[in-house]
């Protein structure tokens, strides 16, 4: 992989997952507004761009099992490290909607 493929391929972790982040955080706002349905549509947005960076880290790794050399410059890290943000901030989005949606339940119970 040349320079210029690098580069993409790092940039597309990073915007990917980027976004995947941001519509977690929307999806626990509008949760918090009592919109349970809009949040839950949100977050499903989110894993789409998460997938997409996923898939991406998939063919990086494939690509070095299959002998290729990966470089580990720091803007991949960086790019691992929004990964693995995205991915946490979504597990726990998904959390926060189902706290908030058991929450209106119970409010409209009583």
């Amino acid at each position: 992989m040349d320079n210029m493929e690098y580069q993409e391929v790092v940039f597309g972790l990073i915007v990917n997952a980027g976004n995947a982040r941001s519509k977690a955080m929307n999806s626990i706002r509008l949760a918090k507004k009592g919109k349970i349905e809009e949040a839950k549509e949100n977050l499903k947005l989110s894993e789409e761009d998460l997938n997409l960076a996923h898939e991406i880290q998939t063919k990086l790794i494939q690509g070095e099992a299959a002998g290729e050399k990966t470089e580990i410059s720091l803007l991949m890290v960086h790019a691992q490290d929004h990964l693995m943000n995205a991915i946490t901030v979504k597990d726990l989005a998904n959390e926060i909607i189902d706290i908030h949606e058991k929450f209106m339940i119970e409010k409209i119970k009583s």
